[in-house]
């Protein structure tokens, strides 16, 4: 029941809702005395709605802003002391799968994946909160200041819970899902390759402000649409009208490097045509060119191609120096050797030698079979019919979650995207994960391998559910169920395909080391003595594994193969770009079998080796074997 009041009537908060009736723009949103969100009058916007003449004021500017946006901005910039730790008895075809699934919050998650996954993203979709006052957001404490913030990363509320209901009623309503979104998508950003494209569904509740937040952070030359989705034969919880739609923002990195899918423009977007195939076509380098083009940067995948006059090609990375000045490095391939070669013997690949002699390789890509006449740009409107909540429930067998998405809704995003082989997508509201399923489907029909990473908040299912009935306990258990089952049931409907069904499971937690490992200074020697161990008890070497992998910006779902030497166990990665020990008494034949691998990285933990001569060796050994490696301790 209702609580009474217990007070008398707040004259200033009725005569606000009068005012508000009359003048709607005068409403605002400010901090009062005590620090608190609470709705207010813009006098400045109310004096010009009286006066008919222009009222003198303070100076105006195009400006989009609510109380805590700078807080917003420093919880986006503030670092975290987490890691991912794997789970394999959750996950599927562990080893093999590139796919990731990763639990906890994707503020932090976000941050955790700005380094190894900086400008690696080729397409986010999310389905974020839309804020109908009956929703729920991310709690995001900005009372704190940027050192308890570091503490205290978990952000739950009295009652452990993450999420909050954030009412219509409350005097933060726009505040609290504006500081919400806007640090999400900030990190976002910066994980989007330089032609990658993010695509955010959303209603008429925040539509308007999310498009300036995306105008701010994106820029306003790199809106792309505003989709319309008829998504709904008609929402009976709408107040006046049945609406039928909901809207999907979409934003490219950079405009100029973008290029949308499913169209066709003759003489422009694929103005080649391959006599042999008889299909137009389009190039695109094949050489890496931006973040991580260099050839340390992917050892494996710096390797000679032969040219038409049989030159060998190696991959070079141009630095300018000053205007058309470029001193030549090594660079990479975006592509394995066997990809390399069958899409050589495919006709896939256009040699062009330049005026300095160089052969540069390119990828065809080739226009769709069905856009063999310029065709209409049909992202302006998706009819899509909202069978998404048939199909989870048709794998589960029951009502298992509300209003998901339509996976055919997403294999258009992945078109329009123009979504190609090896290509990651990221969503970090993964929810009842219909992005993964939506992956696995379109790289079954066409022998794809794109690559799905999901982030998903592990939010309590409802006691009365029907998800909770049937054990379900959080999202998270669905999504990963969900993408189980629709792998094998996409395997059985398509016999012939081969495609990755699997992914890892990382969830997010405390850093494995210990609290002396950041802050040695504020322990004194009796106490450094203790902590010996800079590492945390209960952390296994695969959970120190993947820590170091997010600190040197290996990817999550690389290859590691795990071997024994000397009876210790010694994790290999990326085919020899990281390899690491975190065994103790390490003795110099396994420093030797080691470097002799000429690793890219090694790393162990500090203080392990066996002995001081083994010590005193190590140095000498690498020199001897792998100069080349960077050694790195925990």
């Amino acid at each position: 029941m209702d609580k009474l009041k217990m007070h008398s009537l707040n004259k200033v908060n009725e005569n606000i809702k009068k005012i508000g009736t009359q003048f709607p723009n005068c409403i605002t949103e400010r901090l009062n005395q005590q620090g608190e969100v609470e709705y207010a009058i813009d006098f400045d916007i109310l004096k010009q709605e009286l006066s008919s003449v222009i009222v003198a004021g303070r100076d105006e500017r195009y400006q989009f802003t609510w109380p805590d946006k700078k807080k917003s901005i420093l919880l986006a910039n503030a670092p975290i002391a987490k890691t991912l730790r794997p789970y394999r008895e959750e996950s599927v075809d562990f080893d093999d799968t590139e796919n990731l699934y990763i639990e906890g919050d994707n503020l932090e998650v976000l941050k955790l994946l700005q380094e190894t996954y900086l400008g690696k993203v080729k397409m986010i979709y999310i389905d974020p909160p839309y804020n109908t006052g009956k929703d729920f957001v991310y709690e995001d404490n900005f009372a704190q200041n940027a050192s308890e913030y570091l503490k205290n990363s978990g952000q739950f509320d009295d009652e452990g819970n993450r999420l909050v209901k954030n009412l219509d009623t409350n005097g933060r309503f726009h505040t609290d899902w504006l500081n919400m979104i806007y640090p999400r998508l900030k990190l976002a950003r910066d994980l989007l390759t330089d032609d990658g494209v993010i695509f955010i569904s959303i209603d008429d509740n925040e539509v308007a402000q999310l498009r300036k937040i995306c105008d701010e952070i994106f820029g306003t030359s790199n809106f792309v649409a505003q989709i319309n989705w008829k998504g709904r034969s008609g929402r009976q919880d709408s107040k006046y009208y049945a609406a039928v739609h909901e809207y999907i923002l979409c934003y490219a990195k950079r405009i100029n490097a973008f290029q949308a899918g499913e169209e066709l423009k003759s003489g422009d977007i694929y103005p080649k045509y391959d006599e042999n195939k008889k299909r137009y076509y389009k190039t695109q380098l094949l050489r890496k060119w931006g973040s991580n083009s260099r050839r340390e940067d992917r050892p494996n995948l710096y390797y000679s191609i032969t040219a038409p006059n049989g030159d060998e090609v190696f991959p070079f990375y141009e630095i300018e120096l000053q205007p058309s000045i470029y001193q030549k490095i090594d660079g990479r391939w975006r592509w394995s050797t066997s990809t390399m070669q069958q899409a050589i013997e495919d006709n896939r690949v256009e040699f062009i030698q330049r005026n300095d002699g160089n052969w540069i390789p390119y990828e065809k890509i080739f226009a769709p079979r069905e856009s063999e006449e310029k065709t209409k740009k049909y992202i302006t409107w998706i009819e899509e019919t909202n069978n998404g909540a048939n199909i989870i429930n048709s794998l589960f067998s029951s009502a298992i979650f509300d209003y998901p998405k339509t996976p055919s809704l997403l294999v258009k995003f992945l078109k329009m995207a123009n979504i190609e082989d090896n290509d990651i997508i990221l969503d970090f509201f993964s929810g009842s994960a219909t992005t993964a399923h939506a992956i696995m489907q379109l790289n079954a029909e066409d022998g794809g391998n794109r690559k799905f990473i999901m982030v998903q908040l592990p939010e309590p299912t409802d006691e009365k559910s029907e998800a909770y009935k049937a054990g379900y306990k959080n999202i998270c258990e669905i999504g990963k169920e969900r993408i189980r089952r629709a792998g094998n049931k996409i395997a059985k409907e398509n016999p012939q395909a081969k495609f990755d069904k699997g992914f890892r499971v990382l969830k997010c937690d405390s850093t494995n080391m210990k609290e002396v490992y950041y802050n040695p200074a504020e322990y004194n020697a009796d106490l450094l003595d203790v902590l010996i161990d800079n590492i945390k008890a209960d952390r296994t070497p695969e959970d120190l594994l993947f820590q170091v992998m997010l600190d040197l910006g290996v990817l999550l779902s690389s290859d590691i193969k795990q071997t024994t030497i000397a009876g210790k166990t010694v994790f290999n990665v990326a085919d020899n770009f990281l390899m690491a020990c975190f065994d103790t008494d390490i003795n110099e034949e396994i420093i030797t079998v080691i470097a002799k691998q000429k690793p890219y990285y090694f790393v162990m933990r500090d203080s392990s080796m066996a002995n001081d001569s083994v010590a005193t060796n190590f140095q000498q050994i690498f020199n001897t074997y792998s100069p080349e490696t960077k050694k790195k301790v925990l």
